[in-house]
């Protein structure tokens, strides 16, 4: 976990100059907030970051308490919003039944534990809170993660959790009716050192760990050469999984939390 924030610290300053998947589907996710919930007091943004999702939330709840939570402390110093966490998701310093919707853009998957993501979710939520997320599924980067698998049998490509899963963990972890949708986006590149970079600039060191000297060069372009057979049109494709998801948090009135049906 510390390798990765201190990745994210890293990218801070350039993270939203090559963000812009992130950006997209922060648009995205935001605007089915417009359909799923119109009124909030506190609204939680979870893994906030430099506040591409977080200028959205201000602007749809400008009546509301926006709380920002990273636990890169450096992407919050970008972070638009008054109210800023420097925390662990999986620790929430936030007291119970206090937040009314949680919204996160593209975190989950650095989580290793969503139940006990899901559960300190559940916790800080009132009754009928929101949870709304999107995270990455199983098959994005799935052509960078071919090319390597031909060179060696290491992990260079981290491992992302089937929606279905997801929407069972959600279940376990005491929320109520989730829904689960999937789309497959692709972005295109020149070359696979171009993607790399791009990797590298948003702080997703773990995606693809390993640089030329740790790999050893050979293998190195072995990869770049196998990826080269994914070449359409002249350029490379990078495809991405989006996973967005959301759920309620539903207690009876004498305090019973309901049957999953």
């Amino acid at each position: 976990m510390s390798e990765i924030r201190s990745a994210f610290n890293k990218a801070s300053s350039q993270y939203d100059e090559y963000a812009f998947l992130q950006k997209e589907i922060a648009t995205r996710l935001d605007a089915k907030l417009e359909v799923i919930s119109s009124h909030a007091d506190v609204v939680l943004d979870l893994g906030a970051g430099t506040g591409l999702l977080s200028q959205s939330l201000l602007q749809r709840f400008p009546d509301s308490t926006i709380i920002c939570l990273d636990f890169a402390q450096k992407s919050l110093k970008n972070n638009p919003s008054a109210c800023k966490l420097c925390a662990d998701a999986n620790h929430l310093p936030l007291a119970d039944n206090s937040v009314d919707v949680i919204v996160s853009n593209l975190m989950m998957q650095w989580c290793n534990d969503l139940d006990q993501l899901f559960s300190e979710c559940h916790r800080v939520l009132k009754n009928e809170g929101l949870i709304l997320f999107s995270t990455f599924g199983p098959n994005t980067l799935k052509e960078l993660k071919k090319s390597w698998a031909v060179v060696d049998n290491e992990t260079h490509v981290n491992t992302f959790t089937d929606m279905h899963d997801i929407g069972d963990q959600l279940l376990q972890s005491g929320f109520q009716s989730p829904v689960m949708e999937m789309e497959t986006l692709t972005l295109t590149y020149q070359s696979v050192t171009d993607l790399l970079r791009d990797l590298k600039a948003i702080g997703a060191q773990t995606v693809s760990t390993r640089s030329k000297s740790l790999t050893g060069k050979g293998k190195f372009q072995s990869m770049i050469k196998m990826y080269e057979s994914y070449r359409q049109d002249g350029k490379l494709p990078a495809t991405y999984e989006v996973v967005y998801g959301h759920a309620w948090k539903r207690i009876n009135k004498i305090g019973i939390e309901l049957n999953n049906q």
